[in-house]
């Protein structure tokens, strides 16, 4: 099991332990409504939301019969997560495109151009050529941040003093990466304007730019998200989704939650799958998302 993998079972250690004395009690014979709600609670509690608790809760009521024992009650539960998580849906991209035109998406301080140079990382030594667009000319010193990781991993960057029209950026760096003959583009995003208003109108304008310039631009829209808040994180993504449509989520410092049932909660409320979680600074600290083993680790 990874480092990623390890930590979060770690952190989920306690709500795992009180899950499990619940399901004890329904084998027991108490399957009252004391037991239901404090079940619930906990999921609650895990940040997994009050709507996917209460659905968790009514499918395991309704098949207990099928359980024998503890083992039994916990795999129903881990099957009816599975079943909101939906595995398999694993992040891959057209390679008849190019450029595969990714942009990413999120507020300030979620790890958003930490996480771009690391998807970047990862797709280089995939042997693609890849090349960074430093769209965020809101945020001080975000694209110098973005050149200092682009000369680390050797990817080009382009990026326009800051304050520049951040649709701009994107013209150029599409224009770039299709001069160039890249595989694929990777587009830094503003994470606050002056208004909410303000940064999705942005987003907005940005992906006509790219539509204009290559059509069916971007081609996906992966939305950064910080798994230690919680359902503030779930607030984020209603507010993204709704300005752009997103097509994935990658969620950051999931190994430093001790609660993490927000993975539930994103993609009970928006079909959305989590095709990364990422940790720390290392390049290396970002892996595919495995529903199997978050489930593991939560049940």
């Amino acid at each position: 099991m990874s480092a990623l993998w390890n930590k979060l079972a770690g952190g989920l250690n306690r709500t795992r332990m009180v899950i499990t004395s619940c399901l004890n009690n329904m084998i027991a014979g108490r399957m009252d409504e004391t037991v239901l709600d404090e079940l619930e609670e906990i999921l609650i509690s895990s940040d997994i939301g009050a709507p996917t608790a209460a659905l968790l809760t009514g499918r395991l009521k309704a098949r207990r019969g099928e359980a024998e024992d503890i083992k039994g009650l916990r795999d129903i539960l881990r099957q009816e997560m599975l079943a909101i998580l939906k595995p398999g849906r694993i992040f891959q991209f057209d390679h008849n495109i190019k450029p595969f035109v990714i942009m990413i998406v999120g507020v300030n301080g979620v790890g958003k151009t930490t996480s771009i140079a690391k998807l970047a990382w990862r797709f280089k030594n995939q042997g693609l050529n890849v090349i960074l667009g430093a769209g965020d000319t809101f945020r001080a010193a975000a694209s110098e941040q973005l050149l200092v990781w682009g000369q680390r991993i050797g990817c080009p960057v382009v990026a326009k003093a800051g304050g520049s029209d951040p649709s701009s950026v994107a013209f150029a760096a599409l224009d770039s990466a299709i001069q160039e003959n890249c595989d694929l583009m990777l587009l830094d995003t503003a994470g606050r304007l002056h208004t909410k208003v303000n940064l999705m109108e942005e987003l907005k304008k940005m992906r006509r730019v790219l539509d204009k310039r290559f059509s069916g631009a971007p081609h996906q829209v992966l939305l950064v998200l910080d798994a230690t808040v919680g359902q503030n994180a779930l607030n984020q993504a209603r507010m993204f989704h709704q300005a752009t449509p997103l097509s994935g989520l990658i969620l950051t410092k999931l190994d430093s939650s001790a609660k993490g049932g927000i993975v539930l909660a994103l993609s009970a409320e928006l079909n959305l799958p989590v095709y990364f979680a990422g940790w720390g600074e290392n390049l290396e600290a970002l892996e595919p998302f495995d529903p199997e083993k978050f489930v593991q680790a939560i049940v």
